[in-house]
């Protein structure tokens, strides 16, 4: 069989026959074997080809597949947003890493099968592996194209556009003359995509990050966000195990020390680890909207249950004081990242279980309740720019905005995390601190910003903190929204 131009053979790994499950164990247990099957398969290839051997052949292997077949439109339980397909037919989702997003399959796929009635077939896709997934957990790597005696494109697969994408979420996937719909948010290989670009970006690897992750823009809260992990480690009640830092630096002592990274991530993330993965993961994403979209376009095929965004901002109000807390119900979008991919007219709706977690996690930190906490805490609309210093244009443009828009706040990153949330259907809030007030002439200034900084981010952080730990503990049916479920969705969260 011809593989290419240069008439090469086609190689691929020898794969069982399709099988059908209704116990999700062993559905998972079977996608592992194949996913093995086929990374141990090109990574040996590929070893060879680096080793001095010139391939003799194309070697191809293949992402594992779930899939399931419905002929019925049997009535399904309305009150949940995932677990059931919309209608009869096939639906399929290659699956990467099932190691890693395990208890997420089993989940899933125990759903489907409890809704419907019918087995998952565990299979082989028809989407090659590119070989720069296949060979990531092992210690080799990819050379440069044009270092290698021989063009990787010619002998092994490498990732492709056509597969590793935003179709899906984005709602403009086309099923084509297969008519099989997507079962999955992400293709296997957009995943293995972020997963390579989160190890990257945030210098640890995807393993570690948890299912609740606050998001800020300011490295001042991840001392504190230390200092509180040490506590929780020395509290055999927690039911926290472990701290991580940049370089996968894992400790349990709360007295270990840490070791400085030889080299600062772009966005530095840490991780408080529970055993079952309900931990916190805290990245700081520094400033600006072209941030917040990175970070939160790979985390997001982590498939995580909240992420907040807990940072500073400039209060709009004469009435807010340095300190004070906002939380965003609404968002006045000119961050423009996110323009092609979801229109500025798309409403970014509240969600009413992060909204009361986050109010009542301020009310539980400050004591102050009812009218009282009016007293330090505004709850508005929030304008994202991504201009840092537009206070220093012509402002009668802006404020005209920002005051039909009622904003009572600015910042660069919280409606880039809400939309992104919105779009990937991850639940999101955001609860910030007025650091500045520049439209009433308090600048932020070293001077005038550090007494704030020592009394407020302690305090916010642990806000934050409260309100994941209450979002933790609801049912998964009741946080993920039907709010952010479309027409026609996929079955897996």
């Amino acid at each position: 069989m011809a593989a290419n131009a240069l008439n090469l053979p086609l190689h691929t790994p020898a794969v069982p026959q399709p099988e059908s499950f209704t116990d999700p164990k062993k559905a998972v247990e079977r996608l592992n074997e194949l996913y093995r099957s086929a990374t141990n398969y090109l990574t040996e290839r590929f070893a060879d080809a680096i080793s001095g051997k010139t391939p003799k052949a194309r070697f191809r292997a293949f992402y594992p597949e779930i899939r399931i077949t419905t002929t019925s439109y049997a009535h399904v339980d309305s009150r949940l947003s995932f677990g059931h397909v919309a209608a009869p037919g096939t639906y399929a989702a290659t699956v990467t890493r099932p190691d890693l997003f395990a208890n997420y399959l089993e989940q899933q796929i125990q759903l489907l099968i409890e809704n419907h009635g019918v087995p998952v077939v565990i299979d082989v896709s028809d989407t090659p592996m590119p070989v720069h997934f296949a060979v990531g957990g092992s210690e080799l790597t990819i050379p440069q194209e044009g270092s290698m005696t021989f063009p990787l494109r010619d002998y092994f697969d490498v990732p492709d556009l056509a597969t590793t994408n935003d179709d899906i979420v984005n709602g403009t996937y086309d099923p084509g003359s297969t008519g099989i719909h997507p079962l999955a948010p992400f293709t296997a290989q957009r995943v293995d995509y972020s997963l390579a670009r989160l190890a990257h970006y945030t210098a640890t690897d995807p393993e570690h990050f948890q299912n609740h992750v606050l998001f800020t823009n300011y490295q001042f809260y991840v001392s504190e966000f230390e200092a509180y992990a040490r506590a929780k480690l020395a509290d055999p009640e927690s039911g926290y195990t472990s701290f991580v830092s940049t370089g996968n630096v894992e400790i349990t002592d709360p007295e270990a020390p840490l070791p400085a990274s030889p080299k600062t991530p772009q966005m530095p993330t840490y991780h408080l680890k529970r055993a079952d993965g309900s931990g916190i993961t805290l990245v700081n994403i520094g400033v600006g909207p072209s941030n917040a979209k990175t970070a939160t376009d790979h985390i997001a095929v982590l498939r995580p249950h909240a992420w907040l965004m807990v940072g500073h901002c400039a209060g709009l109000r004469n009435t807010q004081s340095l300190g004070d807390f906002v939380l965003a119900h609404a968002y006045l979008r000119e961050d423009h990242v996110l323009d092609d991919d979801l229109p500025v007219w798309v409403p970014i709706p509240a969600l009413a279980e992060i909204q009361i977690a986050l109010e009542k996690a301020v009310e539980e930190v400050t004591r102050l309740q009812g009218f009282e906490l009016k007293r330090i805490m505004r709850t508005g609309t929030v304008a994202t720019i991504d201009n840092r210093n537009w206070e220093l244009r012509d402002q009668s443009g802006p404020v005209q905005r920002l005051s039909q828009s009622r904003a009572i706040a600015l910042d660069m990153e919280s409606a880039t995390i809400a939309a992104n949330g919105f779009r990937f259907r991850v639940p999101y809030g955001t609860l910030l601190c007025v650091s500045d007030k520049p439209l009433h002439g308090e600048l932020k200034l070293p001077g005038m910003a550090s007494d704030f900084y020592k009394t407020q981010v302690a305090r916010h952080l642990e806000i934050g903190i409260r309100a994941m730990e209450t979002i933790r503990e609801m049912p998964l049916e009741r946080i993920h929204s039907r709010k952010l479920r479309s027409f026609e969705e996929t079955a897996f969260l």
